[in-house]
C-alpha cells in the first residue's frame, strides 16, 4: 500500500482470504475471523513467506535469524507495532544492556529454535505489544518471561504460559517434569537510572513487593517468585549480588541473565524447582 502497509488477498472460485496490517476496507468488516491455525496451510504458509520476505526486505539483518523473525512475526508486520518492535531488537538489544544486537538477537533465536514455545506463539509474541512506540521497559518485562522460560526448559522442566488460578487471574508459567508441578510468577524490576528508587537493592525490594503485595497476594501463596534483574548493568547488578536483599515473597529466585547465557542469582526460601545446572546461585 502507499503508506508501507501490506494486504495480501488469495481466492478460489468458493472462498477468498484477505490478511493485512493496513485498515481493513469497509466492504470486508462483516467477514469471518480467523486465526493462523484454522485456514488452509498453503495460504498460512503463502502469507507467511510473503509478510517474512517483506520483514527482511525492510530490516535485512533480521534475516540472520530465522526463527525469531517467524515468532514475532505477528507484530514484526503489525500495523501499529512494526517499527517500535523492530527497533527494540535493533536499537535496544531487547532489553540487556551494555550488549549488541547481534548477540541479543541471537540469544533469544537459539533459544526459540528449540521450539518449546511454537504451541503458545501467537500468546507469547503478543506479549511485546504493538505500540508505535518503543516503550522499553514493558517490553524488557515482556522479554523476562522468554528468559524465565529458558531457564526452565534448561533446567528439564517443561514450561505452559499463562496460568489461569482461582482468582481469576493468570500466573506466567507452570514448569513440571515427572515430579514436579510448580508456578512461576516473573517480574523484572527497572535499572536504578530509570527509577525514582534510590539504588540497584530498593529498586529490587519495591518491584518485588508490588508483585507480592498484587497478583501473588490474590493468589495466595504457592507460586515461585522470580526477580529478573537482567535490564541491571555491571555496577547495580554488583550491588544487589552483594546484599542479596530479600523480597517479601518466598520461595524466590533473584537472578540477572547476560547474552552469552550465563546467569546469576540467589534463593530466598526453599525453592521448588532444581536450578543449580542452569544458574549459579550466590548461596
Amino acid at each position: 500500500m502507499a503508506n508501507g502497509d501490506i494486504a495480501l488477498f488469495a481466492r478460489t472460485d468458493e472462498e477468498a482470504y484477505w490478511m493485512g496490517n493496513t485498515e481493513t476496507p469497509s466492504a470486508l468488516w462483516k467477514t469471518d475471523k480467523f486465526g493462523w491455525r484454522e485456514i488452509p496451510y498453503p495460504v498460512s504458509r503463502w502469507a507467511t513467506r510473503e509478510l517474512t520476505a517483506t520483514l527482511h526486505e525492510e530490516d535485512p539483518w533480521l534475516a540472520e535469524y530465522p526463527h525469531l523473525s517467524w515468532f514475532f512475526l505477528p507484530v514484526f508486520m503489525s500495523k501499529d507495532g512494526r517499527e517500535s518492535t523492530r527497533a527494540f531488537f535493533r536499537e535496544h538489544a531487547a532489553g540487556f544492556p551494555d550488549a549488541g544486537r547481534r548477540e541479543t538477537t541471537r540469544f533469544f533465536e537459539d533459544f526459540l529454535a528449540t521450539g518449546v514455545l511454537d504451541e503458545y506463539r501467537h500468546v507469547m509474541s503478543g506479549k511485546l505489544g504493538t505500540s508505535d512506540h518503543v516503550d522499553r521497559v514493558r517490553m524488557s518485562a515482556a522479554m523476562a518471561e522468554f528468559i524465565a522460560a529458558k531457564i526452565l526448559t534448561e533446567a528439564g522442566y517443561d514450561v505452559v504460559p499463562e496460568i489461569e488460578v482461582t482468582t481469576g487471574h493468570s500466573l506466567d508459567f507452570r514448569a513440571e517434569d515427572a515430579e514436579t508441578n510448580v508456578l512461576v510468577e516473573v517480574t523484572r524490576p527497572q535499572p536504578p537510572i530509570n527509577r525514582a528508587a534510590a539504588g540497584p537493592v530498593a529498586a529490587v525490594r519495591d518491584t518485588a513487593e508490588t508483585k507480592t503485595n498484587g497478583q501473588l497476594a490474590e493468589h495466595g501463596g504457592g507460586a515461585t517468585l522470580f526477580v529478573d534483574c537482567s535490564s541491571f548493568r555491571d555496577d547495580a547488578w554488583a550491588a544487589v549480588r552483594g546484599e542479596q536483599p530479600d523480597v517479601r515473597h518466598r520461595p524466590a529466585v533473584v537472578y540477572r541473565t547476560r547474552p552469552n547465557g550465563h546467569v546469576e542469582g540467589y534463593r530466598k526460601g526453599a525453592v521448588p524447582l532444581e536450578l543449580a545446572d542452569t544458574v549459579d546461585f550466590l548461596d
